[in-house]
């Protein structure tokens, strides 16, 4: 098959939905199959002046210096097509079998090309609402004629509510990237590692507050967290923050990690939490979609109201004085999301995508 993805911006940073794409990618070119991925730096062009020379700037130092590729951070293969696009006119997309919006700006976009362009997909990661201003906007996305596919049930059921049909592919996880190095009875109970994320529906500022008010019960708290921003201002300085850890150094701080916070008030899929399972952390995590792919209760996890800082901390200072209870529930979890191979979502993807090249 030919297949092409559209990407809403450049590759330069980590960012978990690219990194769902890219794997899939990788996949299907060792397949034979032939695929490009369209980076686009303006999904539309912005209303105010300055803001489209700075865009136009932006476009043109990543092209001349290669920047918006996903070099530092994840490794594709070679013989996919990439193209780096200021704006996703139709001319710019090749003829293929199959094109793929990953976002529900792009779903736009395709959803006016010529059929040439191949059979529109519409590979759904998130509820957008936070994305956009206009909430009715993303939610008539899902309207469109495009055959959809979601990463977590949560997200089918926003699906079937619309009254549309959306196929279920959950994510892959890497078990060659990440897993169990340092036995878990071993680990500090009082090593906690989160990630850091500047959007305030990513719950870091809470899972701050929460730590901060351990921490008076627990001097000897250890706290980690990475990101992709520099350092913040604000963050207490007994917090050690890594920016744009390379895989194998994340690989090392999970497995120093007794616990990992995921605070997110809404999750596609949570991906940093599910790596942490994956290395054996017990995770503390809000009890919303994109974790409960993974996270139940008292069984993988111990899960919280979103944005209830008391209620983290229960949770952390429970799992802090209970050795068994930590232990117990990282073991668990690190075995159930074996179950999440890249390679069984990778067949159903193809199967699904040949599916809609080849409707009944």
């Amino acid at each position: 098959m030919r297949i092409t993805f559209l990407l809403p911006g450049s590759g330069h940073r980590p960012i978990g939905g690219f990194k769902v794409v890219y794997e899939y990618a990788n996949r299907l070119v060792r397949d034979g199959h032939f695929v490009t991925l369209l980076h686009l730096q303006m999904v539309r062009p912005p209303h105010k002046v300055f803001k489209k020379i700075l865009l136009l700037g932006k476009y043109v130092e990543r092209k001349i210096f290669s920047t918006w590729r996903p070099t530092r951070w994840f490794k594709l293969d070679p013989r996919i097509n990439m193209r780096w696009l200021v704006y996703p006119h139709e001319r710019n997309a090749p003829l293929a079998d199959i094109i793929i919006a990953t976002g529900w700006d792009t779903a736009n976009i395709i959803d006016k090309y010529d059929s040439n362009k191949g059979e529109k997909c519409y590979l759904i990661q998130h509820y957008e609402v936070w994305a956009s201003s206009d909430p009715d906007a993303v939610n008539a996305t899902w309207k469109l004629p495009l055959h959809k596919i979601v990463i977590a049930r949560w997200l089918q059921d926003i699906a079937e509510n619309m009254g549309e049909h959306a196929d279920y592919i959950p994510n892959g996880l890497d078990f060659n990237a990440f897993g169990i190095d340092r036995p878990l009875d071993k680990r500090s109970p009082e090593s906690v590692l989160l990630l850091y994320h500047w959007r305030p529906y990513k719950g870091t500022q809470e899972a701050v507050q929460a730590l901060k008010l351990i921490k008076k019960s627990y001097p000897n708290l250890k706290v980690t967290m990475f990101g992709v921003p520099k350092r913040p201002k604000n963050l207490p300085n007994w917090i050690v923050y890594y920016r744009n850890p390379q895989q194998d150094l994340l690989r090392e701080l999970y497995n120093k990690s007794g616990i990992f916070i995921a605070p997110s008030h809404t999750e596609g899929w949570g991906l940093t939490a599910s790596e942490a399972m994956m290395c054996g952390c017990a995770v503390v995590a809000t009890d919303v979609g994109g974790h409960r792919e993974f996270a139940i209760n008292n069984e993988t996890a111990i899960l919280v109201p979103p944005g209830n800082i008391q209620q983290m901390v229960e949770a952390i200072g429970r799992l802090i004085d209970d050795h068994q209870l930590r232990i117990a529930l990282g073991g668990r979890a690190s075995e159930y999301v074996k179950r999440f191979t890249w390679e069984r979502s990778y067949n159903k993807l193809v199967e699904t995508l040949k599916k809609s090249e080849n409707p009944e």
